[in-house]
C-alpha cells in the first residue's frame, strides 16, 4: 500500500469515476460559464505519481477539452503538490469531510483559486466550490455538484 492510501484516506476515497456539473458565476451569481465534466481518479501503487486525474470538460455546443496531470505525494505536510506547466497547486485534507486546495494557472500569475472538496458520508457524492481571486480580489466562483459512476 503506497502511503498516500494510509495517510490520506478520505483523498483516496475519491478513487474512481464521477459525472459532474460545472457552474462559472460571477460575484453577483450571474453564470458565466456552464458544462458537464467527466473525472477519473486513479492512485497509482508504484512510480512517483500519487494521483493522477483525467478530467473531460463538455460544453452544451458540443466543445470538448480533455486533461491528464499527475500529482505527487509530499510526506512531511502530507500534501499533494503539482506543477504540470499548465496549473500548480497544493491539496491537502482539513478533516474527515473536506479537503482543500490552493491552485493557480502557469499563464496567469495574478489568479489564485482557493477549492474545497467535501465528500459525503456514502462516498458516491460530492460537491465542490472554488473562489478565484485575482490580485488577491474575488471575481468569480465556481459551483460543482458531482455523483459516482465507479
Amino acid at each position: 500500500m503506497s502511503q498516500i492510501r494510509e495517510e490520506m484516506p478520505l483523498f483516496v476515497r475519491n478513487e474512481g469515476e464521477w459525472a459532474c456539473h460545472y457552474k462559472h458565476t460571477d460575484v453577483d451569481g450571474n453564470i458565466l460559464d456552464e458544462h458537464d465534466v467527466q473525472i477519473r481518479c486513479e492512485f497509482p501503487d508504484d512510480g512517483d505519481v500519487a494521483y493522477r486525474q483525467h478530467t473531460k470538460n463538455i460544453w452544451p455546443d458540443g466543445r470538448s477539452e480533455e486533461i491528464i496531470f499527475n500529482t505527487y505525494y509530499d510526506p512531511k505536510t502530507k500534501a499533494v503538490t503539482w506543477d504540470n506547466g499548465r496549473i500548480n497547486g497544493r491539496l491537502w485534507e482539513v478533516d474527515d469531510f473536506t479537503i482543500y486546495l490552493r491552485f493557480g494557472f502557469n499563464d496567469r500569475p495574478d489568479v489564485e483559486i482557493c477549492e474545497m472538496i467535501q465528500l459525503s458520508s456514502c462516498g458516491n457524492k460530492r460537491t465542490r466550490t472554488w473562489h478565484w481571486f485575482k490580485n488577491e480580489e474575488l471575481f468569480q466562483r465556481t459551483i460543482v455538484t458531482e455523483h459516482r459512476v465507479k
